[in-house]
């Protein structure tokens, strides 16, 4: 997703982004002079977008000539907390074993609520943070850092894990089912009906508000005008540059992009879902077997470069602030690149197909993983290993392009293929997480959702030809001010989120809670269709076999016994179920009344 300038020396954007000032310098060559409208419209949104960017990330001076932003303190801390108060739940081995079942949909079945499969969601999430960030912003962390900020990006994303998997967990925990068998989810329902199940009705609903309201605004520039635009300056790089056809019809880019976007996002989750399942791994493979193409041509420097990033990790040598300077680039560069905190991750695997909230936990779990250990560490290694990071002069993409040409001049050609498709799928991403934030405001109106997917489509073009920056700094403001709702209601909510999570790696470990019939199974890349008859009988089937898990795991003495907090599953009994002579629907003990007989 997006990020803003942070008040320190290299202002950055996360997720599929390159730092703010290199978009700039670049923007101003290849852009076509604004028209006058787009200069009004920049000079009435500029003293607005930097109050509201100077109060979210106002930074505390730090030693060495360093500044700690305070909304870094607060998403780094969010995946602290989370990690030790789950018991680092992300990083045990049985944990991984079942996260790639659950990713492969061997515990969910075709019958399940929901609209897209467990990875289709991964997916989905992943095509917002991975991008541009891991190409263009891990080279300027290097370039500011050192080679030890790669370290320190890895260790920030393993701890942010743990904030992916809680926000997942919530997520499905609270989603409400429409009328037409959609979803709607994500931090607006977990804070609103999440704070009201714990007695903070009132604060719940003014966090989901705020998260809404902040959702809105922040995806319409980060998500679509940014991505159109920076789509459309790679390709007239390739062109050749402010003189091709492409760098004076940027316009035509953005028209493209609304076509392809337009044809996906009408067919909603399912669709956006089944495209992003297919270009995420496409690009995220590609990506890697260019660097991993450089590093084996370089086999001998491999040692070399891992010593470079321990060392610098620990000693910060020549590098501005020291140890504490390579620290804060390192983690700055994950925090804002993986999104964990954000709330993103919420929203998209509210959408999944499946009954129990903590599995989508256990895939959620592993974007932070792919954006900042696997894919930022092969970038890193890549710059470090053929030593263009040393060279001045080039800014981040140009930086990682270098060192993909030193193998294949040709690499450039796929990078910006890359660069591309990370826009693209980007905007499917976005425009989801946007369209459903519009609807929680208003009232899940579909007519609402219509139109702001209208808008959504206008505004790639708009953002391919123009130039606003202070559109795209406010987006970027209002981007992580998510966080600040979305966290905070999280924290009020932690045991819950304990509760799902450490219940239901109980009730696995136990055989309580077994995998799927494979005929029944939902899929990976394809949600499998149910017939209507099983539809129908979907619910009471449910209820049996979750009444059944119910006693067994009562009978086994585990400590949390119902597969979910909400016992929800007592509703679809068959009245004369054997249960009932002990408790009522709500999960509420009978009285005795045999002694007043």
């Amino acid at each position: 997703m997006a990020g803003a300038g942070l008040g320190v020396p290299c202002r950055q954007r996360i997720g599929p982004f390159v730092p703010l000032g290199i978009v700039l310098s670049s923007l101003e060559i290849l852009t076509p002079a604004p028209l006058s409208l787009d200069q009004t419209i920049d000079n009435f949104v500029s003293p607005i977008a930097t109050a509201i960017s100077g109060a979210v990330f106002w930074a505390i001076p730090m030693p060495g000539g360093n500044e700690f932003p305070l909304i870094l303190a607060w998403l780094l801390g969010a995946g602290i907390f989370f990690t030790i108060y789950l018991g680092f739940q992300q990083l045990r081995p049985a944990s991984i074993r079942h996260s790639s079942h659950v990713m492969r949909g061997h515990f969910s079945r075709h019958t399940d609520p929901g609209d897209v499969t467990s990875f289709q969601a991964l997916a989905t999430e992943l095509s917002g943070t991975v991008g541009l960030g891991n190409i263009a912003g891990v080279a300027t962390a290097i370039a500011t850092g050192g080679p030890g900020a790669s370290f320190w990006i890895a260790v920030a994303g393993l701890v942010g894990m743990s904030v992916k998997m809680s926000e997942a967990t919530l997520g499905v925990k609270f989603r409400i089912i429409n009328d037409d068998g959609t979803t709607s989810g994500g931090p607006m329902y977990y804070l609103r009906d999440g704070l009201a199940s714990i007695g903070k009705p009132k604060l719940g609903r003014v966090l989901a508000a705020l998260f809404a309201i902040c959702t809105t605004f922040g995806v319409i520039g980060a998500g679509n005008m940014f991505q159109s635009n920076q789509a459309a300056y790679q390709l007239a790089m390739f062109a050749g540059g402010q003189s091709s056809w492409i760098g004076t019809h940027m316009w035509v880019v953005g028209l493209v992009f609304t076509v392809l976007v337009g044809i996906v996002i009408v067919g909603g989750a399912s669709k956006i879902g089944a495209a992003t399942s297919k270009i995420v791994p496409f690009m995220g493979i590609l990506y890697v077997i260019m660097c991993l193409a450089v590093i084996g041509a370089n086999i001998s420097q491999v040692s070399s470069a891992f010593e470079a990033i321990w060392s610098g990790a620990f000693t910060g040598h020549g590098v501005a602030g020291g140890i504490l300077g390579v620290l804060i680039v390192g983690v700055q560069r994950a925090a804002f690149s993986n999104a964990a905190g954000v709330g993103t991750a919420g929203i998209a695997h509210s959408a999944v197909k499946t009954r129990r909230p903590a599995q989508e936990g256990f895939v959620a779990m592993w974007e932070p993983f792919i954006d900042s250990v696997v894919i930022c560490t092969m970038t890193a290694i890549t710059i470090i290993i053929t030593g263009v990071y040393r060279n001045g002069g080039a800014n981040g993409v140009q930086m990682t392009t270098q060192a993909l040409k030193t193998v294949a001049p040709w690499f450039s050609s796929l990078l910006t293929l890359a660069v591309v498709l990370f826009a693209f799928s980007t905007m499917l991403s976005y425009s989801f997480y946007g369209k459903k934030a519009v609807g929680y405001l208003f009232g899940n109106s579909a007519t609402a959702e219509r139109i702001y997917n209208v808008l959504f489509l206008i505004l790639l073009v708009v953002g391919a030809a123009t130039n606003m920056t202070s559109i795209l700094d406010l987006a970027d403001a209002m981007l992580f001010l998510m966080a600040v709702p979305n966290v905070l209601g999280m924290y009020f909510l932690a045991r819950v989120i304990a509760r799902e999570i450490k219940g239901h790696r109980e009730r696995v470990d136990a055989g309580v809670i077994p995998q799927v019939p494979e005929d029944a199974q939902v899929g990976m890349m394809v949600a499998n269709d149910a017939t209507p008859d099983q539809l129908k009988n979907a619910d009471a089937e449910y209820a049996l076999r979750a009444a059944a898990q119910d006693a067994l795991s009562a009978e086994l003495g585990l400590e949390h016994t119902a597969p979910d907090s909400e016992r929800d599953y007592l509703q679809h009994l068959p009245e004369g179920h054997e249960i009932f002579n002990t408790m009522d629907r709500e999960g509420k003990p009978l009285k005795d009344t045999s002694c007043g007989e």
